[in-house]
């Protein structure tokens, strides 16, 4: 089994990219610093910074969402691979590959203006019900 999650801080904005051909996939790429568990002789978090992508609407919605600095919660699967660099030298890769993401902060928190806009989103497609409990069919 192949299964991931990790909660962290994206490091710099996504990078979200499109293939090009008669149907285009979306692809984003980003890295999420996470803190380690135990604090450090000087009294703070070691961090790993893990290389992680979407694809799809994964990738969209990570693209329009997610900016530097927020909380972002994932999970996924972990995919190595290898390429040849320009010097000729093997070079080994090891990301996550998002198939899940969601929002961590909740929206009084810094750099979550994304929570806002979904609401919004949700406002528009959203439309109140009648409080009349005559007019509930159930």
């Amino acid at each position: 089994m192949n299964n991931v999650s990790i909660v962290g801080r994206l490091t710099k904005d996504v990078e979200l990219r499109y293939s090009t051909g008669e149907k285009t996939t979306a692809f984003a790429k980003f890295t999420v610093a996470v803190n380690r568990k135990f604090k450090n002789k000087d009294g703070n978090y070691n961090a790993d910074f893990i290389n992680c992508s979407a694809i799809g609407s994964t990738a969209e919605f990570v693209g329009k969402y997610f900016t530097k600095g927020m909380a972002i919660g994932l999970t996924g699967e972990i995919r190595t691979g290898s390429y040849i660099n320009k010097e000729g030298a093997k070079v080994y890769t090891t990301e996550v590959v998002a198939d899940k993401v969601e929002f961590v902060e909740s929206k009084g928190n810094k750099a979550n203006t994304a929570n806002n806009d979904l609401a919004q989103m949700e406002n528009d497609i959203f439309q109140p019900v009648d409080d009349d409990e005559d007019s509930i069919p159930f």
